[in-house]
């Protein structure tokens, strides 16, 4: 079995390369004259992440212990049924197969969107953004990713394969890697994810992959990137502070809800859609 000392060790190898992929980008991009960094930006998103780290561990031996007694209840004992690659592969999978339905539900959903929208709101498009992250995201993936374990997938593997796959998540947050031809029909590239970053019209909620583009080509909400993607949000939040960044979204719900006339009404200002305007 995997340990957490193995899952930390991802970690490790992982952040000079991160580094390296940062200090590599800044010079191509300012070869390029592309505008990737600004200090203020990269300075929220550094709050951003920081408050994202510590809920992460404050919650990582929570949400390990959970998968861990919930497989105890699994449907499939799929480790004794497929051979260990094949298990790996489904992880791979699966994993992302969930994350394109949490990622789709945190646009279309106003309380997950509150707390999604943070990782929206930098205008720039950078590997740094991909660490733009909800402090509150670790705690809203745990209704999405508990199926998991239930339906028999090692949690030991669920975590080191959802390490990994945000490992990628980081690729795709860059200006300066064009199109990557075939890869493009599978992979969620960069090209991709540029545009599920832009306020570009008919970019707005589309490509919510992570590792694969499959799932967004078979549900109708893939868009190739074709004009010049607008980063940021429709309504931009005009803060690098990432307290209000975090809170700004729940400040509007709870004073929709506050003004509301119903119940009825007070509901869907938690769960229904977020506001356009």
């Amino acid at each position: 079995m995997i340990s957490a000392t193995d899952i930390n060790s991802i970690y490790v190898v992982a952040l000079p390369i991160i580094l390296l992929m940062i200090f590599v980008e800044v010079l191509v991009a300012n070869a390029k004259n592309i505008s990737a960094y600004k200090t203020n930006d990269s300075l929220g998103t550094l709050g951003l992440l920081t408050g994202n780290i510590l809920m992460a561990v404050s919650i990582k031996g929570f949400t390990l212990a959970f998968h861990l007694f919930l497989y105890e209840f699994r449907v499939f004992d799929l480790v004794s049924l497929i051979p260990i690659w094949f298990l790996w592969l489904m992880t791979f999978v699966l994993i992302d197969f969930i994350f394109y339905f949490y990622h789709r539900i945190s646009h279309r959903s106003r309380f997950l969107w509150a707390i999604h929208m943070s990782h929206h709101s930098s205008e720039e498009m950078n590997f740094a953004v991909a660490y733009r992250q909800a402090w509150l995201g670790p705690i809203s993936k745990i209704p999405f990713f508990m199926i998991l374990p239930l339906i028999g997938l090692d949690p030991t593997m669920i975590a080191v394969a959802g390490v990994l796959s945000t490992l990628w998540g980081i690729v795709g947050h860059t200006q300066i890697i064009n199109k990557l031809g075939p890869f493009e029909w599978i992979f969620n590239t960069p090209s991709h994810h540029r545009v599920h970053h832009g306020s570009n019209a008919q970019y707005i909620d589309r490509n919510y992959g992570n590792l694969l583009i499959i799932w967004d080509r078979f549900f109708g909400t893939f868009e190739p990137e074709n004009e010049p993607v607008k980063y940021g949000l429709v309504k931009n939040v005009n803060t690098f502070n990432p307290i209000k960044i975090t809170f700004m979204g729940w400040q509007e719900i709870y004073q929709d809800i506050k003004n509301s006339k119903s119940s009825k009404e007070a509901l869907g200002h938690f769960f229904g859609p977020p506001k356009t305007n």
